[in-house]
């Protein structure tokens, strides 16, 4: 099942977030589980990390929490909010 990650900083936490980026790549890299990821940005002229995006495919509702509790950002305390929902693709190269 796919399942899409949507985590939001803690506002004015940047440094946190750099500071446990390298543990988070390795992390994220390490999981078979991981189709796309990458940081959602904030508009303007010099766009800034405010937050991650993750494309899973795990078992179930149960792995894809387990998997995002245990990446280093959600350990070190980055963020806000994190939501978990359940995808399937429509269109486009995923489409079973």
């Amino acid at each position: 099942m796919y399942f899409i990650i949507l985590a939001e900083d803690k506002p004015e936490s940047l440094e946190l977030r750099m500071n446990n980026r390298p543990a988070h790549l390795d992390y994220a890299q390490e999981q078979a589980c991981v189709t796309l990821a990458g940081p959602l940005l904030t508009e303007g002229d010099d766009p800034k990390p405010r937050g991650s995006m993750l494309i899973i495919d795990v078992a179930d509702r149960a792995a894809a929490e387990k998997f995002a509790a245990n990446d280093p950002y959600a350990k070190a305390g980055l963020f806000a909010k994190v939501d978990i929902i359940n995808w399937t693709p429509a269109f486009g190269p995923w489409k079973p």
